[in-house]
């Protein structure tokens, strides 16, 4: 016995000693686990399908929204979602951006031209046509409006209402949302008291809101103004310029805008408001109601200070 035992206390490890086991190597394959044939993401092919409708109709506010909800729908592919639009956004901005550089200065041409009738109360109680055409050009800095407006009524030979507009306006923009514009504007309406009147501005603008549903411009600066009165005098000021600029789209097809200008001067203060709404009807002809307050704050004698007057139209955008 005791032979036994000192042969066993030989072939044991002395206390505290580490004992080194050998271990065979696992085989993933045993456990049916192969990490090198995992699939990576994929979109999955109904979101795909709606991002692709949205990229082709150059939908970005439907994109977004895709986007929006395909990362809740499907976590494991936001990531690529958001790329992909991302990527989509980019090279659209970048072939646009190069379009511009490229057109030539009377291309890239926007606006709406719109005709129809009207009625006015004030200084003349009557209906008539009206016209008017409104251009916008948008470059990388720089956007053009140039406005032209034309009010004319004629019964039994005598003109009974004429009113003329043109204004043209540069903007440099600074940014997304601010920008420096400059003014030039021509009125004639006798109606009004002056043949003609002429005003010039420069000062900054700044975009309280831009998107799909509703822009908001908003400018303020210093001008000159000079008005050739029907009376033969004449009237030249310094003064200072303010305006709004609204567009709300309501419903899709329905939008509503709200226009104001505003002129203080040490001879007479202009206040204008022009409210409307419009919808649209096919393709680009839309009908616009409109209702135009202008106000004088010391108008020539013989008139009285606020003309108002409602205009029913179809416009034609392109």
């Amino acid at each position: 016995m005791l032979p036994a035992l000192l042969i066993l206390q030989t072939a044991l490890p002395p206390a505290g000693a580490v004992i080194d086991v050998p271990v065979p190597p696992l085989d993933l394959g045993e456990v049916g686990v192969e990490l090198d044939k995992v699939p990576p993401p994929e979109i999955p092919p109904e979101i795909r399908a709606m991002m692709d409708a949205a990229m082709q109709s150059g939908d970005e506010s439907g994109l977004d929204t895709i986007v929006k909800y395909a990362r809740f729908a499907d976590p494991g592919s936001r990531d690529l979602t958001l790329r992909r639009a991302t990527e989509w956004r980019e090279a659209r901005a970048r072939a646009r951006n190069q379009r511009v550089r490229q057109a030539g200065a009377f291309e890239l041409w926007t606006g709406r031209v719109e005709l129809g009738g009207f009625s006015s109360s004030g200084n003349s109680d009557v209906t008539g046509l009206t016209g008017i055409a409104d251009l916008t050009r948008e470059g990388l800095r720089w956007r053009h409006r140039v406005l032209a407006q034309a009010d004319f009524q004629r019964t039994a030979g005598v003109t009974s209402r004429e009113r003329y507009v043109f204004a043209y306006q540069p903007n440099y923009k600074l940014s997304d949302r601010g920008y420096i514009y400059g003014a030039a504007q021509f009125e004639a309406d006798r109606f009004l008291g002056y043949d003609q009147r002429y005003s010039a501005s420069v000062g900054a603008g700044y975009s309280l809101f831009r998107d799909a549903a509703l822009t908001t411009d908003i400018e303020l600066g210093p001008a000159f103004r000079q008005s050739n009165l029907t009376d033969n005098s004449q009237q030249s000021s310094l003064a200072v310029r303010g305006s709004l600029d609204l567009d709300w789209t309501i419903l899709s097809g329905l939008v509503v805008t709200q226009d104001a200008a505003i002129y203080l001067e040490r001879y007479n203060s202009t206040v204008r408001s022009v409210s409307a709404i419009e919808a649209k009807l096919l393709g680009p002809l839309s009908a616009r109601l409109s209702y135009t307050v202008q106000y004088e704050s010391q108008p020539v004698n013989g008139r009285v200070p606020t003309d108002r007057t409602s205009r029913a139209s179809l416009v034609y955008t392109f």
